[in-house]
């Protein structure tokens, strides 16, 4: 391969890693442009950048996600290359097919091996013929062929997951454990996977029950030279999303570690893999059964742990190895040392089942301890978190010589860390890294349901009341966690969250939109501030009505149906994420104010009930 000199990147992505990526190209010498829709024109990425152009409207369907609209932006700032980042086109092969067609670098693999890997059926097959075992599945489905997923699932079992076949990072996945419950989850990871990645298939699996998840990092080059870089563990998740990442594994036995890793070679050598990618596994502690998951032919949100624990700027890699450089990396020459954890900290109230919480970060101060790696996509002075893309803000990661100690000192950078404006997930984040289980090493994918409710490691929030300081350091009652509404800073939600540390007790107040219908603007003022005009604004005081800035996705009554508590009424799609919003009394449908496809905005009314 002949190599190219880069000048110009244009990044093909917004938020933490859209940063990440700018400032290595400002260390290697190369000259950056960001991209940017109408909803993040004065994000901290385009700040950065030596050059931005705007790319259409919120909707990432219009803007992150429109394949012409980005080449433009790569033609009209004259860039050699396109890093995708991750997410959004990352793993799109159509995408990096356009941007070789137009004359330009596409930092990451071939479209043919994006194409194959990024086909989750295609990729299993791969592995079997490496001689790496599988968790039994089926084959690419079309979400509207009810007759052909039955009959699928009947042959793969019960407990299964269903799953989006192109796309990853948890998104488009739902477990079904009985067959009443398939065709409504196919339904939604069917949604989900078309919203984030464009196509809507999907494929099942045998679910397994409390496995670890491990993947394996690789990097290749253009002239056959692959090598892996260490293991991560990424267990701890919600909804099949990862919270809490760290390398190297831990409890990996070393003959299952060099096994995993030496499947990883394989597979990533037998599609001829240039890039860095990682190859995922599930591994089953009680039997030390692994089996392929996927392989992700992009940079991984969690990358900077293997950056850590190996000392190679992975970022850096991709665009050497774009250029066509060798990889001057043999596997002798890489060591892992020490031990890295990262904490992802989203915009997402725990308390309510992670539910975003876009908005406006008002200012972020992270933690300045030795150690301690920051990757943010907002600044010290915040900035805003829509409604449209993905909830995650950033990262914090701890480095130290062993496991412990890096858990310790993570803990102690999210006791640092404030963030004001939006609720975010540090806090529990930084109870599940003081676990007795985690600290332990005992725990498993299912953990966050089992063994971590909020509920329990937060404690339960106190009723709201009105007039209390918004500093955090007001009256409120004895315990770890206190609610209410600011006095000067109207309608905002404060909760005040204390913890003991080493150092003594802690305090942070964070700030976001009211948490329940009973804090939320009446239903005439919500229904005028509703962007759905089919919305009639007839629904009155207690009918549900949208817990934040979303899209219907599915309504799933009608006028005349009678509904109990708990009966779920319709779907909304917000950041990525579907939510179900709850009757919470009985009653009779008497009218539907909202239709599929609609924006609603926080507190307009969908369902008046009589």
């Amino acid at each position: 391969m002949t190599e190219r000199t880069l000048r110009t990147v244009l990044i093909a992505n917004r938020g933490e890693i859209a940063v990440r990526i700018i400032r290595c190209c400002r260390e290697l010498g190369l000259r950056s442009v960001a991209v940017f829709s109408e909803a993040d024109a004065e994000a901290l990425h385009v700040r950065l950048a030596d050059e931005a152009r705007a790319i259409g409207p919120a909707p990432a369907a219009c803007s992150y996600l429109d394949i012409d609209a980005v080449l433009a932006a790569a033609k009209d700032s004259r860039a050699d290359a396109v890093h995708p980042g991750y997410g959004l086109l990352a793993e799109d092969a159509r995408f990096a097919e356009a941007v070789g067609a137009a004359g330009l670098t596409f930092v990451g693999p071939s479209p043919e091996v994006i194409a194959r890997m990024g086909d989750k059926v295609a990729a299993r097959a791969v592995a079997r013929r490496c001689g790496v075992p599988v968790v039994p599945g089926s084959g690419v489905l079309d979400p509207s062929d009810a007759a052909a997923i039955e009959a699928e699932a009947d042959q793969v079992g019960y407990p299964l997951v269903v799953k989006a076949s192109f796309g990853g990072g948890g998104r488009g996945m739902r477990v079904v454990r009985e067959p009443r419950g398939l065709a409504e989850a196919v339904n939604a990871a069917g949604r989900e996977a078309g919203a984030s990645f464009g196509r809507g298939e999907v494929h099942l699996e045998r679910y397994l029950e409390r496995p670890r998840h491990v993947e394996v990092q690789i990097l290749g080059d253009a002239h056959g030279t692959v090598v892996h870089l260490g293991d991560r563990d990424c267990s701890v998740q919600r909804r099949h999303q990862k919270l809490i990442e760290e390398a190297p594994a831990p409890g990996v036995p070393d003959t299952l570690r060099g096994e995993l890793a030496e499947a990883a070679l394989r597979i990533a050598r037998e599609v001829g893999y240039a890039g860095a990618g990682t190859v995922e596994f599930l591994v089953v502690p009680a039997t030390g059964e692994f089996f392929f998951l996927e392989m992700n032919t992009r940079l991984q949100v969690e990358h900077g742990v293997t950056e850590l624990v190996t000392g190679v700027d992975l970022v850096a890699a991709q665009l050497r190895i774009a250029t066509g450089e060798p990889l001057r990396l043999g596997q002798s020459d890489i060591r892992v040392a020490g031990h890295a954890i990262q904490a992802r900290i989203a915009a997402e109230d725990p308390r309510e089942d992670f539910r975003p919480a876009p908005g406006r970060v008002d200012s972020l101060r992270p933690s300045l301890r030795p150690g301690v790696r920051n990757d943010f996509g907002v600044d010290v002075d915040g900035g805003d978190v829509p409604a449209a893309y993905d909830s995650m803000i950033g990262k914090v990661l701890a480095f130290a010589q062993d496991r412990d100690a890096a858990r310790r000192r993570l803990v102690a950078a999210l006791d640092d860390l404030r963030i004001t404006g939006v609720p975010t997930t540090a806090a529990y984040l930084r109870e599940v890294l003081g676990s007795p289980s985690f600290a332990a090493d005992t725990h498993d994918t299912g953990s966050v349901a089992r063994e971590w409710p909020p509920e329990e490691l937060l404690g339960p929030a106190t009723e709201p009341v009105e007039g209390d300081e918004p500093d955090g350091r007001g009256d409120e009652p004895d315990g770890r966690v206190s609610e209410h509404l600011s006095g000067p800073v109207p309608n905002v939600l404060v909760r005040t969250v204390r913890f003991d540390t080493a150092q003594g007790e802690r305090t942070v107040a964070v700030y976001g939109p009211p948490r329940s219908n009973a804090l939320a603007a009446s239903p005439e003022s919500a229904s005028a501030r509703t962007r759905d005009t089919s919305a009639t604004g007839r629904a009155a005081a207690g009918d549900p009505v949208a817990p934040m800035d979303a899209t219907v996705v599915e309504i799933r009554v009608g006028a005349g149906d009678e509904v109990e508590p708990g009966t779920v009424l319709a779907v909304l799609e917000a950041m990525k994420m579907e939510m179900e919003v709850r009757s919470g009394t009985s009653g009779t449908v008497d009218e539907v104010l909202v239709r599929v496809g609609a924006s609603v905005s926080a507190g307009s009314p969908l369902i008046s009930l009589t």
